[in-house]
């Protein structure tokens, strides 16, 4: 008899998380835990084919395998870079900053 992995799918909008508990059958890749997920998913509109993937926060592909325990994450694509966001107000911040020096 082949082992049981438990793993946590998640996807979260703007405004909520979804979390979905799958039980695969060992071994088990990321793509078999996203599908068992979007089996269970009901109405939820999820990127499942074109979301990028990770584990714990961690990017992985779908070919990965999973272990027992994994939260599988599926990336829904941002905006605008935060790290870029943040570099514009600092580059505002001492614009303003020399503006009321004068």
């Amino acid at each position: 008899m082949s082992a049981m992995l438990r793993c946590i799918v998640a996807y979260a909008t703007r405004e909520r998380q979804f979390l979905w508990t799958v039980e695969l059958p060992a071994p088990a890749t990321i793509g078999d835990a996203i599908a068992a997920a979007r089996a269970v998913a009901n109405e939820v509109q999820v990127p499942w084919d074109s979301a990028a993937v990770g584990v714990f926060g961690e990017s992985r592909t779908r070919a990965d395998a999973v272990s027992d325990g994994d939260r599988v994450e599926l990336y829904r694509p941002l905006r605008a870079d935060p790290r870029e966001r943040r570099r514009e107000g600092v580059r505002k911040a001492r614009r303003a900053a020399r503006g009321s020096g004068r």
